[in-house]
């Protein structure tokens, strides 16, 4: 019996002139319409093939990249590649789109592994499915078929990602470097997922790990990775590939971090998720390690009373943040920020004779958007 799960129509950003929100905004209007035709491909082939199942899984991956989404990983690629000489978005937005399939195919394991309920404003893939399980009076458990179907969910897209960057990477010169670079990525961020896992169950970490974490889990999957995958597409030399790399590191680092700091203190309807989620997963990231290296006894037990506490009430949930900012933990990664913002800054200002100015006023921009984000 086939489960029916409505699609949403993808959300469209507003009108935006051509700043760095603009740019985006005519990014993503343009990979929204690569995905839409990348969906309908997908969905001929499993009619063709006369497998129904097949696309009720193509549905259920569409349902959550097609809705929401800052698409930033996508964009850095065609960006840097603009600003690298890149001029044929028939090259480049596969590359993008790949991008963008594997962050689809890690937010649907992520939820299973964080028990998320909500992702994007929507019911994650795991809870929809469990509950479809129930509604069609389905034999077994609900909860492992709904993970189950997740699963298969993020496989799917992974291997549309790797589809869809096999084909770039078999096009022309460099291709060796662009497979092994997003191979790489592929690679990094889940050993960083696993890391932070590690960490997680322990409650303890070097910042040395956490460091790890932070450019293994964001910094090059988010930022580092992406930027060169433009830049290698379009044929960026030794030096200004080397240079875009600390400009990535940083700026990933710097969102990661802001990520942090919204996954407590942020508006859920911004993040799209509760805000207390981290806290009561038990996520140890430079925020619960500066505040544990600070807080008195009774700062602790309030800290660790909500850590990792899926039942915290919403009172131990206060308290909790309530150390974060007495503590100066806010404080101290509100500066990490800062310094990863500098550093990315003069990176980009040493590059600036050889980039091409639509791409590097992105890069530019994308700058000065995570400092307004930040406060």
């Amino acid at each position: 019996m086939g489960l029916s799960i409505e699609t949403p129509a993808a959300v469209r950003p507003p009108a935006a002139s051509e700043s760095f929100a603009g740019r985006l905004a005519g990014f993503r209007n343009k990979l929204d319409r690569a995905l839409a035709a990348w969906l309908d491909t997908k969905r001929e082939e499993a009619a063709a093939a006369g497998s129904p199942e097949t696309l009720e899984l193509i549905e259920g991956v569409g349902r959550l990249a097609t809705h929401g989404g800052k698409r930033l990983r996508p964009a850095l690629v065609y960006y840097t590649y603009r600003a690298c000489g890149g001029t044929a978005d028939g090259e480049v937005l596969p590359l993008s789109l790949a991008t963008e399939l594997l962050h689809t195919y890690l937010l649907l394991h992520d939820d299973i592994m964080d028990h998320a309920e909500v992702r994007r404003g929507l019911t994650t893939a795991h809870a929809l499915f469990r509950d479809a399980h129930r509604a069609h009076g389905l034999y077994g458990d609900p909860a492992d078929f709904g993970r189950s179907v997740a699963i298969l969910l993020g496989d799917l897209a992974q291997s549309w990602a790797v589809e869809l960057a096999t084909g770039v990477a078999a096009g022309g010169d460099g291709s060796r470097e662009l497979a092994r670079c997003f191979a790489a990525m592929c690679q990094e961020v889940i050993g960083g997922q696993y890391l932070e896992l590690l960490v997680a169950q322990r409650r303890a970490a070097s910042e040395e790990e956490l460091l790890r974490i932070l450019r293994l889990k964001s910094g090059r999957y988010t930022a580092e990775r992406p930027i060169q995958l433009g830049a290698l597409l379009a044929g960026a030399p030794p030096e200004v590939l080397a240079g875009l790399s600390l400009y990535g590191t940083a700026v990933g680092e710097a969102f990661q971090l802001q990520d942090d700091l919204l996954g407590m203190f942020g508006d859920p309807h911004t993040v799209g998720k509760p805000v207390d989620a981290d806290l009561k997963e038990g996520k140890f990231t430079f925020l619960i390690h500066h505040a544990l290296a600070r807080a008195t006894p009774g700062q602790r037990l309030a800290l660790e009373a909500a850590l990792g506490n899926p039942d915290a009430t919403a009172a131990q949930t206060a308290a909790a943040l309530r150390v974060l900012a007495e503590t100066g933990a806010q404080a101290a990664v509100t500066a990490m920020i800062g310094e990863r913002l500098r550093a990315a800054r003069i990176a980009l200002a040493d590059l600036a004779p050889d980039l091409k100015t639509d791409g590097r006023l992105f890069l530019e921009g994308l700058i000065d958007f995570l400092r307004e984000r930040e406060r």
